[in-house]
């Protein structure tokens, strides 16, 4: 056309061609496009808007299919509202919109379509016509004159559009049925939606004879024929199934006004729409596994080989009750990705349930419907957003459990990961038994001593300690840049990251276990490029170590080892944290007094007794370090652990405490790029300590070069990644004269 189309923007009313149906024109400017096209005696655009909550929809809001129609009648009521009667033409597309005016119009390019006579087409019209009359039947007052028009209509495209405007459909369905070009195409979709609402009718007419209806009573609601669908349609375990159908007939007994019909109704809604159906198990391709597993997730070998055995085990024996993995480690290590690579893996759905703060056990179990707003466990939310009972369930930060007034959340989990007890789990809420041994559930966990133990004993704990700096690199050039690249709306050709660039931030700017930070440094990189490129300073940028400075200022990582240790009564610590390995330092200073032992910084109970065992120990070996016995009664010791601000506690610092007394007392100093942890007795035993893993990695990550380390702790030793075993030394010491022999080259006296 080449004159604008008046456009009537409708909020759920989808208009065929050649049906005549009333429209309630509401909004001025739309109330003017009618009147215009009255007036001028010319068609009028009626469109379906995207969002029905919009006011005042624009081009953006309307979709860019509608049909022209003519206005029959034009009615204006007593109350001021406005009403047209209209017969659709034809389709049109939206070629440009005019929105300058009193209302709006647009360019439209109708879309006539002759009826090609072909043998194909005759027999999907004869098809629709077929199941259109048996769902006119079906219907309980269907028009005589609607069933002698679908019988007599010759067109097939006037069939498919009358049959789809008496459709029971959605806007959106109506809408696709619209703009679906091309009459085989059109027939085609009408025919497979109108099969889904005969099926629906049929069961009605089903169940109004279940109900022994007579042609008197009154009819059954649509709310109680598409509820009994669905749970007909859900496959539900015969005790499920009974249970949905007493509720149904509870809920057709309560008025619709009355508070408890939306219980009723929201209840029968989660019954619905849980994956009841059991089906085959996805099969699992262990090469295909690995191959996931590899390109996902960069080292971490001794984990990928143990999920390996767990699904080659899964695979062999489907029905088997397998352990229940807990990924355990620092924050930023990867335990949620890989849970999602297991998903992947496996070709399960992924569902998270997030366990950190929980206190309630109805939280887990759920709540009972006598309260308001109750609502299922999680576990039940996350397999309904799962939509299959073959998922793969992470329970996700399961040692930050609460412990409240409300329950222990923690046992309620027993019950949810116990094979014995999980085929027949009962929700609160739901109050019907769930079948949950098929999900796979994964646990993660920054700290597995804070488990409480009977869950901690369910669980197979698989360790993820922190990252090499190679590791940390080969993560950061695979996955972290190209996924912050194309976060910021870059191309690899756009902008490069170099090597030396991320290990300047690994080593500079970061400090951690994981990687979270670093790509956090990463993304603060792409957002400088981003700039330069959007301004048009720059059309391709490459980052070196150079311009790293530039960006993100000033190194924020010192070398602390190099600034603090090396001076007498000075050593270095390892310690273990809940975001992985670190060291610490221990100061020790001395000075006239009574003999007082002074400790600070944050020192927790235990570790404040290590600090008087380490005193006592070495009070006893003063004649083989050389020291006078009376000396210790005219001076006060002072051991200080910096950073006070930071909570600390252990037994693990005690061979560095008695290492930095004798250092002091003796005026040797532990050199700089020497580190040790062990717990000590009062007999000089050096007893071994855990975390190892992640303190060694720990101590490679901060440029020290020995470590010291309990001979009882050596079996740990295979757990260290090679590449840090390659490049440091250990010394395993058996007791405390061993260690200081080691650490001061016996030239202490000992």
């Amino acid at each position: 056309m080449d004159e604008p189309l008046p456009i009537v923007a409708v909020r759920t009313f989808v208009l065929f061609p050649g049906v005549v149906a009333p429209v309630t024109v509401m909004r001025a400017r739309s109330v003017a496009a009618a009147q215009a096209a009255m007036r001028a005696g010319r068609p009028l655009g009626i469109v379906l808007q995207r969002n029905p909550a919009a006011e005042e929809p624009g081009p953006a809001d309307l979709h860019g299919m509608g049909t022209a129609a003519t206005v029959l009648r034009y009615v204006t009521t007593e109350d001021g509202q406005h009403h047209i009667v209209c017969q659709g033409l034809h389709r049109v597309r939206v070629a440009g919109w005019m929105e300058d005016g009193p209302f709006l119009a647009a360019r439209v390019d109708p879309l006539a379509e002759a009826d090609a006579d072909t043998p194909e087409l005759r027999l999907l019209a004869a098809h629709l016509r077929e199941r259109a009359l048996e769902a006119l039947h079906l219907l309980p007052q269907a028009p005589q004159e609607l069933l002698a028009a679908v019988r007599t209509l010759d067109s097939p495209g006037e069939l498919a559009d009358l049959t789809a405007s008496f459709m029971d459909l959605r806007p959106a369905e109506k809408q696709a049925i619209l703009e679906t070009e091309g009459l085989v195409a059109r027939l085609q979709r009408v025919t497979d939606q109108l099969a889904d609402r005969i099926a629906v009718l049929r069961l009605s007419r089903g169940l109004r004879a279940a109900l022994d209806m007579d042609e008197d009573d009154e009819p059954v609601p649509a709310e109680t024929v598409e509820l009994a669908a669905a749970i007909e349609a859900a496959g539900m375990p015969p005790e499920v199934h009974a249970q949905a159908r007493r509720e149904l007939k509870r809920l057709e007994r309560i008025p619709e006004l009355a508070a408890e019909h939306s219980m009723v109704r929201g209840y029968l809604d989660w019954l619905v729409e849980l994956p009841w159906r059991g089906g085959a198990e996805p099969a699992i391709d262990l090469a295909a596994a690995r191959g996931v597993l590899d390109a996902e997730h960069f080292g971490v070998e001794a984990v990928k080989r143990r999920i390996l055995e767990f699904l080659a085990v899964r695979a062999l024996n489907p029905r088997g009750r397998g352990p229940i993995l807990c990924l355990a480690g620092p924050p930023g290590v990867g335990k949620t990705s890989l849970g999602q690579s297991i998903a992947r893996a496996t070709g399960r759905a992924f569902a998270r349930v997030a366990l950190g703060g929980v206190h309630d056990e109805a939280e887990i179990r759920g709540h009972r419907r006598t309260y308001v707003g109750a609502l299922p466990g999680s576990v039940v939310q996350g397999l309904r957003r799962a939509g299959t009972r073959d998922c793969v369930m992470m329970l996700d930060e399961v040692d930050k459990l609460g412990h409240g007034g409300r329950g222990d959340p923690a046992a309620a989990l027993l019950e949810v990961l116990d094979p014995e007890q999980n085929a027949a789990f009962r929700d609160a809420y739901l109050d019907v038994p769930v079948d949950l041994s098929r999900v796979l559930f994964i646990a993660t966990a920054n700290v597995v001593d804070a488990i409480p133990a009977a869950l901690r004993d369910r669980l197979e704990v698989i360790e993820l300690s922190g990252y090499t700096e190679d590791e940390k690199l080969e993560i950061a050039r695979r996955h972290l840049a190209p996924r912050q690249l194309a976060a910021h709306g870059l191309t690899a050709e756009r902008l490069e990251v170099g090597d030396d660039a991320l290990r300047v931030l690994i080593r500079d700017h970061t400090r951690e276990a994981g990687n979270r930070e670093l790509e956090r440094r990463i993304a603060a990189v792409c957002r400088y490029a981003a700039v330069r490129i959007a301004e048009g300073e720059a059309r391709a940028i490459r980052i070196g170590a150079a311009e790293v400075a530039a960006i993100l200022g000033p190194p924020t990582v010192e070398n602390e080892v190099a600034l603090r240790a090396g001076v007498a009564g000075v050593v270095t610590a390892l310690a273990w944290t809940p975001a992985g390995g670190d060291i610490l330092f221990i100061e020790a200073a001395r000075f006239p007094g009574s003999g007082r032992l002074i400790l600070t910084g944050q020192l927790g109970e235990v570790m404040k007794e290590s600090a008087q065992a380490a005193l006592s120990l070495v009070k006893t070996r003063w004649r083989e370090l050389g020291l006078d016995a009376g000396a210790f009664a005219a001076t006060d010791l002072h051991l200080h652990v910096p950073a006070g601000a930071i909570p600390k506690d252990g037994p693990s610092a005690g061979l560095a405490m008695a290492a930095a007394l004798v250092s002091l007392l003796t005026g040797r100093a532990v050199a700089p790029d020497t580190a040790m942890t062990g717990e000590i007795s009062l007999r000089g035993l050096v007893l071994p300590v855990g975390g190892v893993k992640d303190k060694v990695v720990a101590a490679h990550r901060a440029g020290i070069r020995t470590v010291v380390l309990p001979g009882r702790n050596r079996k740990d030793l295979e757990a260290i990644p090679a590449a840090v075993r390659d490049s440091l030394r250990f010394v395993w010491v058996e007791g405390v004269d061993e260690a200081l022999a080691a650490l001061f080259g016996g030239g202490v006296g000992v």
